[in-house]
């Protein structure tokens, strides 16, 4: 059967869907205007970190030019206001989440709120023999702080498989559910596959057995509204830079009587009510894991980028990126030699391959001379390589901005890798 191209396969992908104006969207980035090796830019790699929109980015720049200084300590105009909009930055997470503020703790990123439960839920409450559920499709920052945890007290990780398709093996995550499961560590979407995975289900079953559960949200909140009361989970975390906010701000929420079971991840700075050198007493959460001056400026960017999106709508968001999926797929599965990783039903706007022909990063170096930015290599994502078979992939990933133009520009220059290796 042969596969629309071009305008007609745009049109079919686009018909009885609602209105989403890409163009106004794109021209709050400004970023998306330049040039690449004399080519316009197309920006691929959203998986990897999303493009700022300007909102963001004036926001900041406000926030630094009139509103600047630290938070929590001061009694003095600019911090008592610096403090307000960083704590109301929180109150911004808390309902993107539906979640209470008091269960927002402010990290770096997603891997420091990994680490954060491993080093203080982990090393309270795992002893040796107990065993953390993961999958086999984890980014490394959801596999190596438990591995520090095994080779630390002796815990054991149980992975759940998936199938060819990239689907998880829920009757084999049933059965690793033991008695001594103290956690499961899962990804909520695959950072390489796409794969949703069934978070709700992973709750259901694993607290039918009374574990916790820890979800990896980084891909998920990108691509669709999340609600953890709604999923009852116990610990999720994101990444700011991926949903349109800066770097070095994430967000780990954990339900409120969880946190206040754990001790200190640091310590120093705002998280202590009062120190003496004959002990130290620490406030309640979240303050207790913020040690130090935290990220002021970027965690008011990450609302400002939080706002961004709502405002946008994330089911209009998640409507154009599954068109554009829908369309990549469709125009890449007609290039010979082509493979594509991750083919399951429930699927974000994420998508990996390889070419018969051509390595991963041969691939991402010839696009990107057309213009065209890639994620390549193993994303992070080393046992889920293993189990495909593969060394590596490319991963166009796509955002609320990309158009089916620049689709059509993927395919021509990964058609044109083809072509000269191919030979």
């Amino acid at each position: 059967m042969t596969m629309p191209t071009g305008a007609a396969a745009r049109a079919q992908t686009r018909a009885n869907t609602p209105a989403y104006d890409v163009a106004r969207v794109r021209r709050d980035f400004p970023i998306l205007t330049r040039s690449v090796h004399g080519r316009p830019l197309v920006y691929l790699d959203n998986g990897a970190s999303a493009q700022k929109p300007l909102r963001v980015i004036e926001t900041m720049r406000q926030v630094m030019e009139e509103d600047y200084a630290n938070v929590h300590r001061g009694v003095h105009f600019l911090s008592q206001r610096a403090t307000e909009r960083y704590e109301a930055a929180r109150e911004t997470v808390a309902r993107f989440l539906n979640a209470d503020a008091r269960e927002i703790v402010f990290t770096r990123n997603l891997t420091e709120g990994i680490n954060l439960v491993a080093a203080t839920y982990g090393r309270r409450f795992f002893e040796k023999g107990d065993e953390v559920v993961v999958s086999a499709m984890e980014h490394h920052a959801n596999i190596v702080p438990w591995q520090m945890l095994e080779n630390e007290r002796g815990i054991r990780i149980s992975v759940v498989p998936v199938d060819d398709a990239g689907e998880l093996r829920m009757d084999v995550y049933e059965s690793l559910l033991s008695p001594r499961t103290r956690l499961v560590a899962m990804t909520h979407c695959s950072n390489v596959l796409g794969t949703v995975t069934p978070a709700a289900e992973i709750v259901r079953l694993a607290h039918g057995r009374g574990i916790p559960v820890l979800l990896d949200g980084a891909q998920a909140v990108v691509h669709r509204a999340v609600d953890v009361k709604a999923l009852d989970v116990d610990f999720y975390g994101f990444t700011g830079h991926k949903l349109y906010g800066p770097t070095g701000i994430g967000v780990l929420y954990g339900k409120h009587e969880l946190l206040a079971k754990m001790p200190p991840y640091q310590g120093g700075g705002d998280m202590i009510r009062s120190v003496s050198f004959s002990g130290t007493t620490f406030k309640d959460p979240p303050e207790r894991f913020e040690a130090g001056t935290p990220a002021i400026v970027e965690a008011i960017g990450l609302a400002a980028a939080i706002d961004y999106v709502t405002e946008l709508g994330q089911d209009a968001i998640a409507a154009h990126e599954q068109q554009l999926l829908e369309y990549a797929t469709r125009l890449l599965s007609a290039i010979p030699g082509l493979r594509i990783y991750g083919t399951v039903a429930e699927k974000a706007a994420i998508l990996s391959f390889t070419l018969e022909t051509a390595h991963a990063h041969d691939i991402g170096t010839i696009v990107d001379r057309a213009g065209v930015a890639l994620r390549t290599g193993h994303h992070c994502a080393q046992p889920l390589m293993e189990r495909l078979g593969v060394a590596g992939t490319a991963r166009a990933s796509f955002g609320l901005y990309n158009t089916h133009e620049e689709v059509d520009r993927l395919a021509e220059a990964v058609r044109s890798v083809e072509e000269i290796f191919g030979r």
